[in-house]
């Protein structure tokens, strides 16, 4: 469970636990005055009366102190809590909802939402929380130096709706601060990285005419293949961070997805010929699927992380087969391989960022733990899911599913 959704059922619980109790105490409250006032006195309606009269001066104070006790754990809560009636007026605040909006109490009772936020998206929550039942979203405050408040609403049962805040700014701050760093590093490295390869290339070439020992050619290679992993860890951090952080847009249109699936095998052909593995497609006869709604670039960097990863876990020997079929209304892309599998515990966890299957199992495999993650993302930003099938020995079976372009983008 997200912490922030463990926040907002803590707080609501606790607003339904008190509720419970107060109404509780009044309705045993009510159905002592209503015997008092069934019981017939010989003496006449004045002992009656006043003792009708006191009881009902002890059930407003009682009362009372069950709206104040009410209040007083409201304002202990971290999270903002704001109560509003149907009309959307504000009838309570606590504490920490008048500090995240900047104001005192006295300004916030009675005010409407819009009044209270200054944005319509905040009153479009509340409506649609007293029409739906609940409602979400997040909001940047520009009147609070940019305050990034997370909105659940939920309407009461006794009518109105409340308003759950929690201050999302620190978080979205050090988000913003990492992902700088990480494409300032990134940046950093790149430049040496690409220097160091294009030198050792060199060097390989002049060695390839020279008279050297076999193992300085060896060496020489060694480097350059190791560069080249530097400068894919870069690269993956690098679009991780941008993914992320929200700055990688998607283009979307209509992609022919067999094409992308061909032009994929044929750039991991060398890298999959070095492994001694094959590399095929497994598509209709007609080679006519149905055309999704996607950005043909991103989803060519899905499947080339699909397949570089399925050739880096196959054996010597292995085989790694791409296919494509309609599903319903998706287009379902599989990606084969005969490789060591994963263990079942391992399953719910390997798309998680820098995650990595157990490194004793396959002994020279390296690797971030990025690729898998950019893929769930990727898949994810275009509507759509992935998932993985594997046993131990008998390789996996990684699968996406993306809406069809006459369902995504319907004419």
């Amino acid at each position: 469970m997200q912490p922030e959704v463990f926040v907002f059922l803590s707080v609501m619980a606790v607003l339904l636990a008190i509720a419970v109790g107060v109404a509780l105490a009044r309705g045993r409250i009510i159905d002592r005055l209503r015997e008092e006032l069934e019981v017939p006195t010989e003496s006449g309606l004045e002992p009656a009366v006043r003792a009708t009269r006191d009881e009902l001066a002890a059930a407003r104070f009682r009362g009372r102190q069950s709206d104040e006790d009410l209040v007083q754990v409201i304002d202990q809560l971290e999270a903002g809590v704001v109560r509003m009636d149907d009309r959307l007026k504000v009838t309570m605040a606590n504490r920490a909802a008048r500090w995240l909006l900047g104001q005192p109490s006295s300004d916030l009772i009675g005010r409407s939402a819009m009044e209270v936020f200054v944005d319509h998206r905040v009153e479009q929550l509340a409506r649609t929380a007293l029409e739906q039942g609940s409602a979400t979203g997040e909001v940047v405050l520009h009147e609070s130096a940019e305050r990034h408040l997370v909105v659940r609403a939920r309407r009461a049962a006794t009518g109105g709706i409340w308003v759950v805040l929690e201050d999302m700014t620190e978080l979205r701050r050090l988000q913003r601060i990492r992902t700088e760093f990480i494409d300032n590093l990134s940046h950093e490295l790149r430049t040496p990285l690409t220097t160091v390869r294009l030198l050792t290339e060199t060097v390989a070439a002049d060695l390839a005419q020279a008279d050297v020992p076999p193992r300085i050619r060896d060496k020489i290679l060694k480097i350059d293949v190791e560069t080249g992993h530097l400068v894919q860890m870069v690269n993956e951090l690098l679009d991780l961070a941008r993914i992320e952080g929200g700055a990688t847009q998607l283009h979307l249109d209509e992609v022919e997805m067999g094409a992308v699936i061909r032009a994929a095998i044929d750039r991991l052909r060398p890298f999959a010929e070095r492994q001694d593995v094959g590399l095929s497609a497994d598509l209709p006869a007609d080679d006519q699927l149905p055309r999704i709604w996607g950005d043909d670039e991103r989803l060519g960097q899905l499947l080339v992380n699909l397949l570089h990863n399925a050739v880096k876990f196959s054996s010597t020997g292995g085989h790694v087969v791409v296919g494509a079929r309609r599903d319903g209304e998706e287009l379902v892309v599989s990606v084969r391989d005969e490789g060591v599998g994963i263990p079942r515990a391992d399953l719910d966890r390997v798309f998680e960022r820098f995650y990595k299957v157990d490194r004793a199992r396959v002994r020279g495999v390296g690797g971030t733990g990025l690729g898998l993650a950019i893929a769930r993302h990727i898949v994810e930003g275009h509507g759509g899911r992935i998932w993985v099938e594997s046993e131990e020995g008998k390789g996996s079976v990684f699968r996406f599913a993306i809406p069809l372009a006459a369902v995504a983008h319907p004419a």
